[in-house]
C-alpha cells in the first residue's frame, strides 16, 4: 500500500468522530442534525478532513456507505469560506454522474445540506433533457454549484452557456465505475478541455475497475485512495439472504400470498429481468388491490423521476423494477441491435436512491453476481435492517449457487441464504386466485398497459402543451383513443376471506371471528398479536415458516 492509499477498517471499534469536530459551519451542522444524522459513516469521516484540506480524493466505498455526503459536505463548507473573500459571484463546483436519476438524487442532497444556507450556495441540476436555452437563464446567474450528466454538461459547455477555465475549483464523479460504461468516455475527455489546469477532484466508485483507473489518471493529481475494507454487501447481522424455491407457475401465486397475509411488511423493490413482465406484475397485483408502480430503463426519464419520488413518499409501498444486463453494459447494446430504444442515462440497479427499503425481492433472479450486489444493495442502507428474498426455480438455481460461492467467501460463512419454507398446499385457495389472475393479464393486456403509459406522458409533456394548444385534434385522438384491453378488476379480490388462510395465519394476519380480513382496516388497526409480532420480528420480512 502506497502513502497515499488509506484501507479503512469497518470492524475499526474506534470511537467515531462527530460532525462538529470536523469545525464545520454551523449552517451544515443544523442541516445534518434535521436529516437525522448522528454521527458520519466511516468514509465520511476519513473523506471529508481531506477534502477540507485540498487533496484529490478516489473513494470506493459500497453503494449505501455515505459517499454522496461524503464529497457534499466539504464542498459546501469550502464554498461558504471562500464567499467571505470572494468578490463576484461564479460557478466553482461541478458534479458529474452517469445518470439523470443520480443527478436528481445528488441534487437533493445538497440542497437539504444547504436548507440553512440556500442563498448563499445555489445548487442547479442541468441533467433534465429540456431546451438547453431554458436552462442557460439559470446558468447565467452562475450558481455555486452544476450538477449533470457528462453528456448534458458537455452541451452547455459547447454552447457556451457557462465558463469553467477560470471559476472553477472542484470537480466531483460520483459512480465513476459506470461513467465509461454508459459511453460517456468521449464526452469525458472532451470536457476535461474546458476545465482549468488546477482543481480539486474526486471520483466516487461502489469498485476499482479498469475504467475507474483510466478515469483517476485522466481526472486526478496525486490522489489519496480512500478503500472502505468491507463486503459488497451489509453484514449479515443488517442484510438477512433468503432463497424461496418457486417454479415459474408458482412465483406469482407466492408472491400474492406472502403480500396479502402481511408477512412481508415494509417498502418493498420487487426485481424482474424484462421489462414487460414488470407490467404482467403490476396489473396482476393490481387485481388483489395492491397498488405498485413501474421502473424500468424504456420509460422516460420524467417517468422514472416520478416513479422513485412517488415510492419514496410514501405513494407507493411496492415498486416493480427491471433490471437488465445492457443497462450496466449500453456498448453491448450497439453491437446487439434490439426493437426499443433505452435511454442509456437511465439506471434501474445502480444510480438510484431508494430510501427506507425494508425488502428486496427477485421475482426472477439476476443474472450474474454483480446484479444481485447492485439489487440487494437497495436495502439495508445506512443503519437499517433489510431483506433480500429471492424466488429459485429449478433452472435458476445454478444461479443462486454462482453468487452463494461468490459471496460466501467475503463473509467467512459455509452457507448465505437461508432457506424460506414455503408450501403452497398450506394456501390452496391462494393459488387459484392466482391462477386466474395471471392468465387475465394477456400479452394484449401487457402491451396495452405499456401504451397507456407512453400515451400518458405524452399528454404530461411540457414540451407538446403548446403543440396541443394549437392542434386540439390531434389531442382529441389522443384522449379519445381506442377502448385498451385492460385487466377486469373484481371488487371481491381484494379482501382474503378467512377459509382461505392457513389456521396458524389467522391470530397473526388478524383473523378472528370476521368473515372476510380487509388490508386497508388491518392497516389502520393494528391487533396486539399483530403488534407483538412485529416487536419479535428480527427484519422487516416476517421469518414465518408455512408448513405442516
Amino acid at each position: 500500500m502506497t502513502s497515499n492509499e488509506m484501507e479503512v477498517d469497518e470492524e475499526n471499534e474506534t470511537k467515531p468522530k462527530q460532525f462538529h469536530e470536523f469545525e464545520l459551519d454551523d449552517r451544515i451542522l443544523k442541516a445534518i442534525a434535521k436529516l437525522g444524522w448522528l454521527e458520519p459513516t466511516l468514509i465520511q469521516e476519513n473523506a471529508i478532513p481531506l477534502m477540507l484540506e485540498g487533496k484529490d480524493i478516489l473513494i470506493r466505498a459500497r453503494t449505501g456507505s455515505g459517499k454522496t455526503a461524503a464529497f457534499a459536505i466539504p464542498l459546501i463548507q469550502k464554498i461558504l469560506l471562500n464567499k467571505r473573500s470572494q468578490k463576484k459571484q461564479e460557478i466553482k463546483s461541478l458534479i458529474i454522474a452517469p445518470s439523470k436519476e443520480l443527478c436528481k438524487q445528488i441534487h437533493d442532497v445538497m440542497i437539504s445540506l444547504t436548507i440553512k444556507c440556500s442563498r448563499e450556495v445555489r445548487t442547479i441540476d442541468v441533467s433534465p433533457q429540456i431546451d438547453l436555452s431554458a436552462q442557460k437563464a439559470l446558468l447565467a446567474e452562475k450558481p455555486d454549484i452544476v450538477v449533470g450528466t457528462p453528456g448534458r454538461v458537455l452541451q452547455h459547455l459547447k454552447a457556451d452557456n457557462m465558463k469553467l477555465k477560470r471559476s472553477l475549483e472542484t470537480l466531483v464523479i460520483d459512480e465513476a465505475d459506470l461513467i465509461f460504461s454508459f459511453g460517456y468516455e468521449d464526452e469525458i475527455k472532451s470536457l476535461m478541455n474546458y476545465l482549468p489546469t488546477v482543481y480539486q477532484a474526486a471520483l466516487a466508485s461502489a469498485t476499482l475497475s479498469e475504467d475507474v483507473v483510466t478515469l483517476k489518471k485522466l481526472v486526478l493529481h496525486n490522489p489519496a485512495t480512500l478503500k472502505l475494507e468491507e463486503p459488497p454487501l451489509a453484514p449479515l447481522s443488517q442484510l438477512s439472504h433468503y432463497s424461496l424455491a418457486a417454479e415459474e407457475n408458482d412465483k406469482a401465486a407466492i408472491l400474492y400470498a406472502l403480500l396479502k397475509l402481511h408477512l412481508i411488511r415494509g417498502k418493498t423493490i420487487i426485481f424482474v429481468n424484462i421489462v414487460d413482465r414488470c407490467y404482467k406484475l403490476k396489473l396482476f397485483l393490481e387485481q388483489f388491490g395492491i397498488p405498485t408502480c413501474v421502473l424500468n430503463s424504456e420509460l422516460p426519464a420524467v417517468s422514472r423521476c416520478r416513479a422513485v419520488t412517488q415510492f419514496n413518499s410514501g405513494t407507493y409501498d411496492i415498486i416493480i423494477a427491471s433490471d437488465e444486463k445492457s443497462l450496466e453494459e449500453p456498448h453491448l447494446v450497439k453491437v446487439k441491435k434490439g426493437k426499443r430504444k433505452k435511454d442509456k442515462e437511465s439506471g434501474v440497479a445502480r444510480g438510484i436512491d431508494f430510501q427506507f427499503v425494508s425488502n428486496i425481492i427477485n421475482f426472477d433472479f439476476p443474472l450474474d453476481v454483480n446484479s444481485y450486489i447492485h439489487r440487494a444493495g437497495r436495502t439495508a442502507r445506512g443503519k437499517n435492517q433489510g431483506t433480500a428474498l429471492s424466488f429459485i426455480s429449478v433452472r435458476e438455481r445454478p444461479l443462486l449457487e454462482q453468487v452463494e460461492e461468490e459471496l460466501k467467501h467475503c463473509y467467512n460463512r459455509d452457507t448465505l441464504f437461508k432457506t424460506y419454507q414455503f408450501k403452497l398446499e398450506e394456501v390452496e385457495g391462494f393459488r387459484y386466485r392466482a391462477k386466474d389472475a395471471w392468465q387475465a393479464v394477456t400479452r394484449i393486456a401487457v402491451r396495452e398497459a405499456r401504451l397507456k403509459e407512453i400515451k400518458q406522458e405524452v399528454l404530461n409533456c411540457q414540451k407538446l402543451k403548446s403543440y396541443f394548444e394549437d392542434n386540439p385534434r390531434d389531442l382529441q385522438s389522443l384522449r379519445q383513443d381506442k377502448a385498451l384491453h385492460t385487466v377486469k378488476l373484481q371488487p371481491h379480490l381484494k379482501d382474503v376471506p378467512d377459509y382461505i388462510v392457513p389456521p396458524s395465519l389467522k391470530r397473526l394476519v388478524g383473523i378472528g371471528k370476521r368473515k372476510r380480513f380487509n388490508r386497508e382496516a388491518a392497516a389502520s388497526r393494528p391487533t396486539a398479536t399483530q403488534s407483538k409480532y412485529k416487536a419479535r420480528a428480527s427484519n422487516p420480512l416476517v421469518s414465518l415458516q408455512i408448513q405442516k
